[in-house]
């Protein structure tokens, strides 16, 4: 459980500080990019992100940990929940 929440922490600040973007322009610029390459009607979901999420003003990658933190945690505390002794491991 620890390596999850270590590799969580981990990869999101390596994501984080390895995005090809440093503000709104240049965000816009590369999801337009990405977005081109991508059939909307194979990827909905990836489209829908990205138009009611990502490409709003404000947006802020860095605001996407705490909730990621969340499920990691609220899945470690599910599995803790569990009787018997594997819930231990």
């Amino acid at each position: 459980m620890l390596s999850a929440v270590d590799s969580y922490v981990h990869g999101f600040v390596l994501q984080e500080v390895n995005l090809p973007f440093r503000n709104e322009r240049e965000l816009t610029a590369m999801t337009g990019a990405i977005m081109g390459e991508f059939p909307r009607a194979d990827f909905p979901y990836l489209f829908e992100l990205t138009i009611e999420h990502v490409l709003r003003p404000g947006y802020d990658y860095g605001n996407e940990f705490d909730v990621g933190l969340e499920v990691v945690l609220g899945g470690i505390d599910a599995r803790l929940a569990r009787p018997g002794p594997e819930s231990a491991t």
